[in-house]
């Protein structure tokens, strides 16, 4: 019997929410003989690993006395979401404040600029400069992009 991605949300949702932590993902894929239980949780200024450690625990021995799972066999990761993830909820936009997006309209055009700040519709985005309103639901796809050499302005 394979692990469902609904039944772990119901389990994990409120162990999470109770860490003050959002649920981000859930994934399940098949790995050899087992599933690979995935939980991606965030918080605005980033998730401790000892939170994340204590979460692991709780949704391990919650999902261990699940009688629809018990006998599936899989392992659990709770982690953060990594750099690559896209910005597709208000809350991702607050968090990348002061970082540089890269933004594709849907209008085909691409913005590339540094999150100035960000509400539950839009974020303003500085392009060489000038600030620039971008309406959530005018993009395609927007991602951080990882600055090695950032210089901080002076």
């Amino acid at each position: 019997m394979a692990v469902s991605v609904d039944t772990v949300r119901n389990i994990a949702a409120p162990i999470v929410s109770a860490a003050k932590l959002d649920l981000e993902d859930i994934t399940v894929d098949r790995v050899g003989r087992r599933d690979k239980v995935c939980v991606i949780v965030d918080a605005d200024g980033g998730v401790d690993l000892d939170v994340i450690a204590k979460v692991s625990g709780d949704i391990s021995t919650a999902l261990d006395g699940e009688p629809q799972i018990e006998d599936a066999p899989f392992v659990l990761e709770v982690t953060s979401p990594g750099v690559d993830r896209p910005l597709t909820e208000a809350r991702h936009w607050r968090r990348a404040h002061d970082r540089l997006v890269v933004v594709d309209m849907t209008d085909g055009r691409t913005v590339k600029g540094r999150v100035v700040s960000s509400d539950d519709r839009s974020a303003t985005v500085a392009v060489s400069g000038e600030m620039q309103q971008i309406p959530y639901d005018d993009v395609s796809k927007a991602v951080v992009e990882v600055e090695f050499d950032r210089k901080k302005d002076t």
